[in-house]
């Protein structure tokens, strides 16, 4: 391998663009033969990773990331990564799709830095003609221009809505965005699409929630129609505090991610210690006399909609 393309894999991005391999001495033949035999998987066209870099990526958000650094090397637009393409950048918690989508901002020209959101989703990227400015707070991370957690908050909520919105908002808040910057964004997007549903994510945000799972726990608890969930409820006595992802009056609710079990298990415990240990817990913040409800991915996510069915009805005698 020419060392100018094995060192574009080694560093990050790690791609190869189709011109730095025929810049290279390559012929187009050879390259088409290296994806064809699935040693090199084109991430988008004229743009390549290594087939053993691509099954390494375990998450989705490194997926994103792969699609998203494609997408640039293949434009010459000047832009900023914005949405879910920015979120990713900073390390923010948020909702992606299984299949990314890249988000990039286009500046607007100076005549038009007070029109509404216009875009064009093209070959699995989407080019948002949008303002921004110093408020936006757009920087340089980790060698990308991305613009603001509050205002990638904003944009993920009137892309994709209410739900992807709240936990995008929560991110910005966990990450240190205060209320007010986060309220400020909505207010600067006059007339832009879908900004009333900025407003409600932002209504709705909540900085106690540790984790996207506890944001949508939070969200489901909201349609039970008793109030607001207070988030990080914390309980003591007799030396010993416990605290707990939700509470409605005296009903705790927990989110149970993985992540919380393996965090026992890197303390040296054994599994079945480690849920010994959540079991008397529980058992101990039952004693208040509380009731408790244990939430877990398919819980938040699945919609029971499909399966209702109606009470049947005695036939009349």
């Amino acid at each position: 391998m020419h060392p100018r393309i094995a060192a574009a894999f080694r560093t990050a991005p790690h791609l190869v663009t189709r011109s730095l391999a025929l810049a290279c001495l390559m012929t187009p033949r050879q390259v088409d033969d290296l994806v064809r035999r699935g040693e090199w998987v084109a991430v988008r066209r004229g743009v390549y990773a290594e087939r053993t870099h691509v099954q390494s990526l375990a998450h989705r958000a490194d997926r994103q990331r792969l699609y998203d650094d494609a997408a640039a090397l293949a434009t010459s637009i000047v832009h900023v990564r914005s949405h879910e393409s920015a979120a990713v950048v900073w390390g923010m918690a948020v909702l992606l799709d299984s299949t990314p989508t890249t988000h990039l901002t286009v500046p607007l020209p100076s005549s038009g830095t007070h029109m509404p959101q216009r875009s064009r989703h093209r070959a699995g990227a989407k080019h948002h003609l949008a303002p921004y400015d110093d408020r936006d707070q757009p920087a340089t991370v980790d060698g990308v221009r991305v613009l603001g957690r509050a205002r990638t908050a904003a944009d993920i909520a009137r892309e994709h809505g209410l739900v992807p919105g709240v936990v995008a908002a929560d991110a910005a808040l966990r990450d240190g965005v205060t209320p007010a910057e986060l309220a400020a964004v909505p207010e600067r997007m006059v007339c832009w699409p879908h900004v009333s549903t900025v407003r409600q994510a932002v209504d709705l945000a909540d900085p106690g929630s540790e984790s996207s799972g506890e944001t949508l726990s939070r969200l489901l608890a909201e349609q039970l129609g008793r109030g607001r969930p207070q988030t990080q409820f914390g309980l003591s006595r007799d030396g010993r505090t416990a605290f707990v992802d939700l509470r409605l009056g005296r009903h705790l609710i927990e989110f149970d991610g993985r992540l919380k079990y393996h965090r026992g298990l890197s303390d040296g415990l054994l599994p079945e210690d480690v849920v010994w240990e959540e079991k008397k817990r529980q058992d101990w913040l039952g004693g208040f006399g509380t009731g408790m409800s244990r939430l877990t991915w398919s819980d938040v996510c699945s919609d029971l909609a499909p399966y209702v069915v109606q009470r049947r009805r005695r036939p009349a005698a």
